[in-house]
Order: structure tokens, then C-alpha cells, then sequence
């Protein structure tokens, strides 16, 4: 009988999950090394989409110690003990976990947010990268508008769109073929560790007020394509592709 790949990886999501990779990771607290791993694992904790990076106890050279009642993260989904990482003058307190499953007995999960990561000599920005997931970028000349409550937030020929793993195909259209009369920017600045740093903007008076659309910098050269351009989210907006209007579709972002 044949596998659709996509439903078996989502019938995984409420175990915990994990890869090896095979990247020497580093990661700092302050001007402090708390580990250096060639032994890290992409680590996915039961019901979550984001992964976060795990290495062995021994590769942490950073002081840990059981975490005090309140702190850091009380939202682990695996079994395990919150601890607190101690390197020179620098706490993070509560911002690693000793996981308890037998199959990672001795692996220390540590939070992105909470140290710098370096992957070989790199500076990783954002959670680790999914190693089964991937980006593509295709041109193309479908006829776009993007409406809100009937009015046109843009309108081009000439758009990129984005395909990344199981999410909806994002549709980057240039800035000039963007109304920028209906829309005004917001201080919401997102990351993604593949696209970089996303600023975003609402259309006041329109939709629910939350924002609608965002762009990339220039931080990633391999995103060249999308640098500067204007995505709106399908799940707030109606994206028209050649005169046909898809049901908006139920993410995260809904």
C-alpha cells in the first residue's frame, strides 16, 4: 500500500522526535562557550512543529544545575529536568532540560532563544533548520490580487512564489505593485531561520486589525528572490490567482 510521506511525518507529532546531525555545533551564553558538540540532534518535543538542538551532557562545558520552582520554561512536552546553565558571570536560569527518555538518556536540550549558535563557523539565526524540510522559489506570471473586505491590497503579473515544506505557498509580489495607500507598518519584527528577520504591516480600518503582510531583508544571500518583496498572509487575506479565490487556509497564522 503506498505512503503519502506528509501524513506519516504528522502522525509522528505527538511523539518525540529527533535526528542526528552531523554540524559542529557551539553555542555561547554572553562572551562564554557552554558546549561544543560534533554529537548534536535536532530534537522535536511530542506535539511541536519547531525543533530546538540537543547535545550530549559531556559536550556542555557550561555548569548546569537543577532549576529553582518558576524558572525558565514550564511547557516541555517530554519527560525530563529543567535546569540552569551557569558559564563565568552569565545565568540562563531554567533554559536547558535533561531529557529523560531512554533512547536520548543523557542529552540536554538547551533553548534557542537563549544562547548564541554557531553550525560549523556560522551564526544561526533562529530555531535549528528542519532537515526534512525545504525551500523552493519559482517565478511566475499568474495574474495576483490580494483583497481585504473588497479592497485591492495588490495587484501584479509578475510575483515569486515560495513553497516551504507543509505550509500554504507564499506569493511575494513587488513593492511597486503593492497599495501602499491601504497599509501601514507595525514594530512586529519576526525570525525565521531560513529567511532571516520579517517586518510587517497592517491595512487600518480593514480585516481584524492584525497584520496582513511582511518582508525579508537581504540576510540570506539563497533568498535573493524574496529580498525586499511584500507576502500577505492567505489565512487573513483573499489571494486571487487567476481570477479564483481558494478557502483561505487554517494554519498557525489564522
Amino acid at each position: 500500500m503506498a505512503v503519502q510521506i506528509s501524513r506519516e511525518l504528522k502522525r509522528l507529532v505527538p511523539q518525540l522526535r529527533y535526528e542526528p546531525t552531523a554540524k559542529r555545533l557551539r553555542a555561547r551564553l554572553g562572551d562564554e562557550l557552554i558546549l561544543d558538540s560534533h554529537r548534536a540532534i535536532v530534537v522535536w518535543e511530542p506535539g511541536r512543529h519547531l525543533p530546538v538542538h540537543a547535545v550530549p551532557e559531556d559536550d556542555v562545558v557550561a555548569r548546569l544545575e537543577p532549576a529553582a520552582p518558576g524558572e525558565g520554561r514550564a511547557n516541555h512536552t517530554a519527560d525530563g529536568e529543567l535546569l540552569t546553565v551557569r558559564a563565568g558571570a552569565h545565568t540562563a536560569a531554567g533554559q536547558a532540560f535533561r531529557l529523560s527518555d531512554p533512547d536520548l538518556s543523557g542529552y540536554i536540550v538547551l533553548e534557542t532563544d537563549a544562547f548564541d549558535w554557531f553550525e560549523e563557523d556560522e551564526l544561526v539565526v533562529g530555531h535549528p533548520r528542519d532537515p526534512f524540510a525545504r525551500i523552493d522559489i519559482r517565478a511566475t506570471s499568474r495574474r495576483v490580487r490580494v483583497l481585504l473586505d473588497g479592497a485591492v491590497l495588490a495587484a501584479t503579473t509578475r510575483s515569486v512564489i515560495l513553497f516551504e515544506g507543509q505550509l500554504p505557498p507564499r506569493t511575494y509580489i513587488p513593492r511597486e505593485d503593492v497599495n501602499w495607500g491601504l497599509l501601514q507598518p507595525v514594530e512586529l519584527v519576526t525570525v525565521c531561520p531560513y529567511k532571516g528577520h520579517a517586518h510587517y504591516w497592517t491595512a487600518p480600518g480593514l480585516g481584524d486589525g492584525r497584520p496582513v503582510a511582511w518582508s525579508y531583508g537581504p540576510e540570506f544571500p539563497e533568498m535573493a528572490q524574496i529580498h525586499g518583496l511584500v507576502a500577505f498572509f492567505d489565512e487573513r487575506t483573499d489571494v486571487e490567482v487567476d481570477g479564483r479565490i481558494p478557502a483561505r487556509p487554517a494554519t498557525a497564522w489564522t
